[in-house]
């Protein structure tokens, strides 16, 4: 019984490292999901949106992840989410095909 707690105490622990992405899964996933949102944006929060994904992506190949995570995350405000939401829409997706 003892053990059982613990285990489960641990995986709860465990939990939110999982729910946060890394800076280079961010740089992988995050632009493919937030463009995905941003197709059904109104125009002007697509613009502004579809800015900071560019902006995140090039900060990306320039090897500044965590500035690219900020912009990503600026990306999925515009969008009325945030950015673990917009990114677990793309891995479910991915998970079904």
């Amino acid at each position: 019984m003892r053990l059982t707690v613990l285990t489960a105490l641990a995986a709860v622990a465990a939990a939110p490292a999982f729910a946060n992405p890394t800076p280079s899964e961010i740089c992988a996933s995050a632009p493919e999901a937030l463009r995905a949102i941003a197709a059904t944006a109104d125009a002007s929060v697509q613009r502004k949106a579809l800015r900071d994904i560019q902006l995140g992506e090039a900060l990306c190949e320039a090897r500044n992840r965590p500035e690219a995570a900020r912009k990503f995350r600026a990306a999925a405000a515009a969008l009325g989410t945030d950015l673990q939401t917009a990114m677990a829409g793309v891995t479910k997706t991915a998970a079904v095909q």
